[in-house]
């Protein structure tokens, strides 16, 4: 296995540094009242990381370069991490109480719009009701162009599997031209549908199927 040893004046630096990055990256959770490390200073501590492993191999005096490697990761990590949680935050604050669910997967941020707020029945047309809140949603993508847009869409089991197919792909191209056409690049979207091929629930219940329709929103830094 490849090992990499930092030495010289510069390592016992580097290892307060990296100590200190993890406890300023944490933060208490309300909800908890624990001390968590948070998204920004995981993308940090990631980033250090990886920048003083790759400082350390490249040569000359590589606990230098390893300490230099890791201040310039931790900011790439930190100003990613950062990006990602300010898009999320006023996302969720657009989309609070419309049925529109937002959460985080890595750097990932992740609408889930349930079909039956999104699309009448069998219909690839945006209800009006809910164009305010897709316009809002539009203005937050449009606003941090440092992030790809990915839109896929979603059916339950009813119908052909060829019909829920085409549907879904017609859904996810309707939020994109939508999005197109309040600002967000069409170069930044890509379209995906997936049918009835990634259930969520069970399609032998109503409520089950009823989750199942859906447009998922994936954001994801261009970097990533």
């Amino acid at each position: 296995m490849f090992k990499t040893r930092f030495h010289g004046p510069a390592a016992p630096g580097l290892a307060a540094f990296l100590a200190a990055l993890l406890v300023a990256g944490c933060a208490t959770n309300p909800e908890t009242g624990q001390r968590e490390m948070s998204r920004t200073g995981k993308g940090a501590a990631i980033g250090a990381a990886a920048g003083a492993v790759l400082g350390g191999v490249s040569g000359g005096d590589r606990g230098q370069r390893a300490a230099i490697g890791a201040a310039a990761g931790a900011a790439i990590g930190a100003g990613v991490g950062k990006y990602m949680q300010n898009q999320e935050e006023k996302l969720r604050q657009q989309t609070a109480g419309t049925g529109v669910e937002v959460s985080r997967q890595g750097d990932n941020v992740i609408l889930n719009m349930p079909g039956h707020v999104t699309f009448a029945t069998d219909s690839a047309q945006i209800t009006p009701a809910f164009h305010s809140t897709l316009d809002q949603v539009a203005a937050t993508i449009a606003e941090y162009q440092d992030t790809r847009v990915q839109i896929n869409g979603h059916t339950d089991s009813t119908g052909s599997d060829s019909y829920n197919q085409q549907l879904s792909e017609r859904r996810a191209q309707a939020v994109a031209s939508y999005l197109s056409g309040r600002g967000v690049a069409s170069s930044r979207m890509t379209t995906l549908g997936y049918g009835e091929t990634q259930p969520i629930a069970s399609n032998e219940t109503a409520d089950g199927r009823q989750q199942n329709r859906r447009v998922e929103i994936i954001l994801s830094p261009t970097g990533g």
